[in-house]
């Protein structure tokens, strides 16, 4: 699963009004919640590390899994250039979250920013949740955000033009969504146009990511195949609100079953 490799590097800029300390605070609240006590956390697609880091701001001892070594690189460089009193308790790895096996268990699992929607076929959505039933403590949790189904087919993705710019460069990105209804899937087509400010060249990249809106029954009948049960189910950010056609982004929290 190739995604965000060609710009990669421009991640951070793309996301620079994501408010990932707020995101960490809601996480931090569900997991004193449902798993109070919890210090190890295993997270699965970590990105360019900086919920990890503010997670481990906050005491956790993370281990960050993630495809991408440039977003690895980017990580271990917030950790040196951020955080560098967290160094001792953030840990990165390269690895296929559909299969990576290490051999330990964790208290916590966070698979955040959509990774589970990556997972477009059964197969690697199961793989996933086989994963997380390995690594995880009998009394441990697993927190995820994802695409839900009943808000997208209500409020339909649309093209969308964001703009940004850092000291080097103005950042021009297109979302063009097609959407697959008989598979449950999105289609954005991204085109992302780099402007050096000195220079003025100009670099153009494209990719497309395919992201799979979910249901809470489907989510409900296939997390038991993998030894996981639904603890709970939250509109996104909040702490008391149910799934609802407006909620784009669902959380849900499970459990090992038994």
């Amino acid at each position: 699963m190739k995604v965000f490799e060609k710009y990669a590097r421009y991640y951070d800029l793309l996301y620079q009004d994501k408010d990932y300390a707020k995101e960490v605070g809601y996480i931090h609240q569900l997991l004193q919640r449902y798993a109070p006590g919890s210090q190890s956390v295993l997270e699965l697609g970590c990105g360019t590390g900086v919920h990890a880091c503010f997670l481990a701001e906050l005491g956790y001892r993370i281990h960050g899994i993630d495809a991408s070594e440039e977003m690895l690189r980017q990580a271990r460089e917030h950790v040196v250039q951020r955080f560098p009193q967290c160094a001792s308790q953030v840990t990165f790895q390269q690895g296929d979250i559909r299969n990576i096996r290490l051999g330990k268990q964790f208290d916590a699992i966070l698979s955040l920013f959509h990774v589970i929607s990556y997972q477009t076929s059964n197969e690697d959505l199961r793989a996933v949740f086989e994963v997380i039933h390995h690594h995880l403590n009998p009394s441990g949790v697993c927190i995820f955000d994802f695409w839900y189904g009943p808000a997208v087919l209500t409020d339909r993705p649309v093209v969308r033009v964001k703009r940004l710019e850092n000291e080097q460069n103005l950042v021009t990105r297109i979302a063009e969504p097609v959407m697959y209804l008989n598979q449950n899937l999105v289609e954005v087509n991204y085109e992302v146009l780099i402007e050096d400010k000195k220079t003025h060249r100009l670099e153009k990249l494209s990719e497309t990511h395919k992201m799979r809106y979910l249901f809470y029954p489907e989510l409900e009948y296939m997390l038991p195949y993998t030894g996981l049960k639904i603890a709970a189910s939250l509109k996104w950010m909040d702490l008391h609100a149910n799934l609802g056609e407006d909620s784009w982004y669902g959380v849900l929290v499970v459990q090992k079953q038994g």
